[in-house]
């Protein structure tokens, strides 16, 4: 199995990228929404959550205005937010990979946005960072209306970056220009990691 590691900035393009990988038959781990259920109502990241940030948990429900608050004041929160949830997340994928192994699943591509901020490039043979002009980017966060330019530009600022990125992944895929582009560059690149494999094995 080639685990294959998907990253990118927000906006960057990179859940449509999953989509398409999906499509080739890749089978995807998604931490955004395992994130989201280790902080739904009963989720297993709620109680320590509770005790960094005291009130941030009420009736058993994160109250994100709380905690959004509580990190505006203390901006050092989020790096002990982030020991939090990283961990957990962390288990997770390693049952996802165990699961897909003993599928026999071919393709197994972990869709990480944090994946070298949380260390877990080292599960994965191949990296694949998604990216598009910074001005592209912003305009697709502001269009979805659920934050305001500074919330954005103060996300971009904590992630690493997308220079960096590029530069370390083993595969960079361009969102920007077109959704059939995108789309020819996925397919390319499955066929490229298909190939790979076939003459991995018929050299071993």
């Amino acid at each position: 199995m080639l685990i294959l590691g998907l990253t990118g900035g927000i906006g960057m393009g990179k859940t449509t990228v999953a989509t398409m990988l999906r499509g080739q038959g890749a089978r995807i781990f998604d931490a955004d929404a395992v994130v989201h259920e280790l902080q739904a109502p009963g989720g297993r990241a709620l109680p320590a959550i509770s005790r960094l940030v005291p009130g941030s948990v009420r009736d058993g429900k994160l109250q994100r205005s709380v905690l959004r608050q509580a990190v505006i004041a203390d901006p050092a929160l989020f790096r002990k937010l982030e020991d939090i949830i990283h961990p957990m997340v962390h288990d997770e994928c390693i049952a996802f990979l165990r699961a897909a192994r003993r599928a026999g699943c071919a393709l197994a591509v972990l869709d990480i946005p944090l994946l070298y901020e949380a260390g877990m490039d080292r599960l994965c043979d191949r990296v694949l960072a998604v990216s598009a002009p910074v001005g592209v980017q912003r305009r697709r966060v502001l269009a979805r209306g659920r934050m305001d330019r500074m919330q954005v530009n103060a996300i971009i600022a904590r992630q690493m970056k997308d220079p960096q990125r590029r530069r370390r992944a083993d595969h960079v895929i361009w969102t920007g220009l077109s959704r059939r582009q995108a789309w020819r560059q996925v397919r390319a690149l499955v066929a490229s990691l298909r190939n790979a494999r076939t003459r991995a094995r018929f050299m071993t």
